[in-house]
């Protein structure tokens, strides 16, 4: 028998948070306040009590466990001649540290900490050439060693994706990629990788909007990105399992929406939404989504009565009016496992197999996708 926390006891809900932090590394602020049954200000109140006593710190819409002694390492890599005995020190290169990726970085954090591993962490800013450098630089020479295994979110984008993956394939240092895997048909034997299958998040979606009574779901989504390609390739695979036609649908991106002169970009979309008898809109990502439901408020379009909308990522959705249902990666889960993965074949050595996993994302329905009438 599973029991549920009380709604109304501050102890009860702040040790509630406490056992998520210490499983996942990071907790957000909205599928906190779903699992108590409290508001999304009650669930700060108490992260605010918990940060002041110094247990957690807060973090963009949730909180995350405090660097432990073992955790992440902002700085040089490991110094060759020092004695490192039995501990292990794995890199962690990441495009940046601002949105999306703080919840991998406390997931990888939090399982470094578990396995008394030091966590060394670069940003490269989504180049390439970052990635290969920073790379470069934590797997060592072979006179001078660097880290034991790289974890790495690389840049999917560009003409020089396979050259770079094709180099991470080859060093002699193991390399998990996080958040990321090659294409479908690749030559890569060393390659591990631990991802969110973000098609499968944007099936999730349409699905969804599919049963609420929709049959005009378009797709707005940022140009160029791997998250983006893998959406549209869910999103266009459910309609046609649905006996949707995806060419009749609306598809845009998101650029521009959260940036100066916005409001001429959302009106374009909202024309092409009413042109087509659109219903129902997955957007890419949440501050996207927030811009466009509150363009569409203003102009008098109801959401969700006129138009049900879906984002993704769950950052901040839940702080929307109405609030957004999103669909949440699993992005701290990614951190972790990829962590646990790199401790595990640095540990276990040859005899263990390739491991290469893809987590499903989860889709928490709020008031954005259920109509009222």
């Amino acid at each position: 028998m599973t029991t549920q926390p009380a709604r109304g006891f501050g102890t009860t809900r702040r040790e509630h948070i406490m056992r998520e932090l210490r499983t996942h590394g990071t907790v957000a602020t909205g599928a906190l306040a779903d699992q108590l049954g409290v508001s999304a200000m009650t669930v700060r109140r108490d992260v605010n009590a918990l940060a002041a006593k110094g247990l957690l710190v807060r973090v963009h819409g949730g909180a995350a466990l405090p660097e432990p002694a073992a955790g992440v390492v902002d700085g040089p890599a490991p110094d060759a001649t020092a004695p490192r005995g039995s501990r292990l020190t794995i890199g962690l290169v990441v495009p940046q540290l601002d949105y999306y990726f703080p919840r991998l970085v406390a997931g990888a954090r939090a399982a470094a900490a578990r396995a008394g591993a030091r966590l060394v962490i670069r940003t490269t800013a989504y180049d390439p050439d970052e990635d290969h450098h920073q790379c470069r630089r934590l797997a060592g020479s072979p006179g001078a060693p660097g880290v034991d295994g790289l974890v790495v979110v690389p840049t999917m984008t560009g003409g020089r994706v396979a050259e770079l993956l094709a180099w991470l394939d080859r060093l002699p240092t193991p390399v998990l990629l996080a958040d990321r895997r090659p294409p479908e048909i690749s030559p890569f034997k060393s390659l591990e990788w631990v991802a969110s299958d973000h098609a499968s998040g944007a099936a999730t979606a349409v699905w969804h909007l599919h049963g609420q009574g929709h049959r005009r779901i378009g797709l707005l989504s940022l140009a160029g990105t791997t998250t983006s390609r893998a959406l549209h390739h869910g999103w266009h695979d459910a309609l046609r399992t649905l006996a949707i036609a995806p060419d009749e649908q609306v598809v845009g991106h998101t650029d521009g929406f959260v940036s100066p002169g916005r409001t001429a970009l959302m009106a374009a979309v909202l024309d092409d939404v009413r042109r087509t008898g659109t219903t129902a809109l997955l957007v890419h990502s949440d501050p996207f989504a927030l811009s466009f439901t509150q363009y569409c408020h203003e102009v008098g379009v109801a959401v969700p009565d006129d138009l049900a909308v879906v984002a993704y990522d769950d950052e901040v959705a839940d702080m929307g009016d109405p609030p957004l249902t999103a669909v949440r990666p699993p992005t701290s889960e990614v951190g972790r496992l990829a962590v646990e993965n790199m401790v595990a074949r640095l540990t276990e050595g040859a005899r263990r197999p390739t491991h290469r996993v893809m987590l499903d994302p989860t889709l928490t329905v709020r008031g954005s996708s259920v109509r009222r009438r």
